[in-house]
C-alpha cells in the first residue's frame, strides 16, 4: 500500500501593521520627558522612598543609634499603646491643639477675607499686612519672641495686669501654656486667608443679586450663597491645616524650652517623638511613633474626604 506524502500546512505568516506615523512620533517625543524626570525620580527614591522603608524596618527594632538594630517585632507599638502614659499625654495635648487651633485659624482667615473683599481703597496694603506673619513661618526666632511675650513679666501679662486680669505668665502655667502655641498658630492665618479671598472672588455677583431679590439679608446671603459656594475652599484649607497641625514642632519646642513643660502641658506628639528618638536614643520607638502618626493622619484625611460628599458643593456637579 503506497502512501501519498502530504504537504505540511504552510505556516501562517504574521503580518504586522505599520505603526501610524503620528503614534510613532508621539512615542519618540516621550523620551526627553523621562530624561528630565530622572533627577526628580532619583531624588524621590533616594530621599523619600528609601528612608521611609528604613524607618518602617526600624519601627520593629530596638535601635539606639550606636548599636546595630535588634528585631523586636511589635514591642515598640505595644509599649506605646499600653505602657507609656507620656505617649497618651502627648496625644491628648496634640488633639486639644488641633481641635482648638484649626477652627480658630480658619474662622479668622475667612473673616479677614470677607473684610478684604468689601474694602475699596487700601485692600492691597491690608492684604499684605495680614499675610506678613505667614511669611515668617514656624521659625524658632518668632517662637522665642512669642515665648518672651507670654512669659512671666512679659508684655502680655503686664497688659492684662493693667486692666485687672492677673494671670501671671502663660508659659509657666500648665493650664495656659498650650494656648500660647495655639495663639501663635492662629496669628499666622495669612495663607488660608489668601485662598479664601481667591475663592470669594470666584463667586458670581448674580447669585447675591438673585438672593437679594428674594428678600435675603446679609446673613442669609452668607449662609445660603457664600458658604455653599466656598465649601470646596473650606475643605481644601481644612485638610491642609489639619495635616500641618498634627505635625507642629518648632513652636512647642521653643515655648516649652524643649522639654514639653510645665508638667508636660506642651508635650506635643512630635516633640515627644523627638525626645524619644534623639534625647533618649530610642530610635526604633520614635520610628514606630512616626508611622503611627502617618496612619492616623491618613485615616482622618480619608474620613474628611468621605464626609465631604455631604457638605462640599461643586457647582459643576449640580444636577448629576
Amino acid at each position: 500500500m503506497s502512501t501519498v506524502p502530504t504537504r505540511a500546512p504552510a505556516r501562517a505568516h504574521r503580518t504586522t501593521e505599520p505603526e501610524p506615523p503620528a503614534e510613532r512620533r508621539h512615542r519618540e517625543r516621550q523620551w526627553p520627558a523621562y530624561v528630565f524626570l530622572t533627577p526628580w525620580m532619583t531624588g524621590a527614591a533616594v530621599l523619600t522612598l528609601v528612608p521611609m522603608a528604613v524607618s518602617l524596618y526600624l519601627s520593629f527594632t530596638d535601635y539606639n543609634l550606636f548599636d546595630p538594630p535588634q528585631w523586636v517585632g511589635l514591642r515598640n507599638y505595644q509599649e506605646m499603646l499600653t505602657e507609656d502614659p507620656r505617649f497618651w499625654r502627648s496625644v491628648g495635648t496634640t488633639l486639644l491643639y488641633v481641635v482648638v487651633a484649626v477652627p480658630l485659624k480658619l474662622l479668622l482667615a475667612l473673616g479677614a477675607a470677607l473684610l478684604l473683599r468689601s474694602l475699596g481703597r487700601g485692600r492691597a496694603f491690608y492684604r499684605s499686612a495680614f499675610y506678613a506673619p505667614s511669611l515668617l513661618g514656624a521659625s524658632m526666632s518668632i517662637a522665642l519672641v512669642w515665648r518672651a511675650l507670654f512669659n512671666d513679666g512679659g508684655s502680655v501679662s503686664q497688659v492684662l495686669s493693667a486692666v485687672g486680669i492677673d494671670v501671671g505668665g502663660w508659659v509657666g502655667d500648665p493650664d495656659l501654656a498650650v494656648f500660647v502655641v495655639v495663639l501663635l498658630t492662629v496669628w499666622q492665618f495669612g495663607a488660608p486667608m489668601v485662598i479664601f479671598l481667591a475663592g470669594l472672588q470666584q463667586i458670581s455677583p448674580d447669585l447675591y443679586e438673585a438672593a437679594a431679590l428674594d428678600g435675603a439679608g446679609r446673613w442669609r446671603q452668607f449662609v445660603s450663597v457664600t458658604v455653599p459656594m466656598l465649601s470646596p475652599v473650606v475643605f481644601f484649607n481644612l485638610v491642609l491645616e489639619m495635616i500641618q497641625s498634627f505635625q507642629v514642632f518648632t513652636p512647642a519646642f521653643a515655648v516649652s524650652g524643649g522639654d514639653g513643660g510645665p508638667a508636660d502641658s506642651t508635650m506635643f506628639y512630635t516633640l515627644y517623638l523627638y525626645e524619644r528618638g534623639f534625647t533618649a536614643s530610642h530610635m526604633g520607638y520614635a520610628a514606630a511613633m512616626a508611622w503611627l502618626l502617618l496612619i492616623v493622619i491618613g485615616v482622618i484625611t480619608l474620613i474628611l474626604f468621605r464626609t465631604s460628599r455631604s457638605w462640599v458643593f461643586y457647582a459643576d456637579t449640580e444636577g448629576r
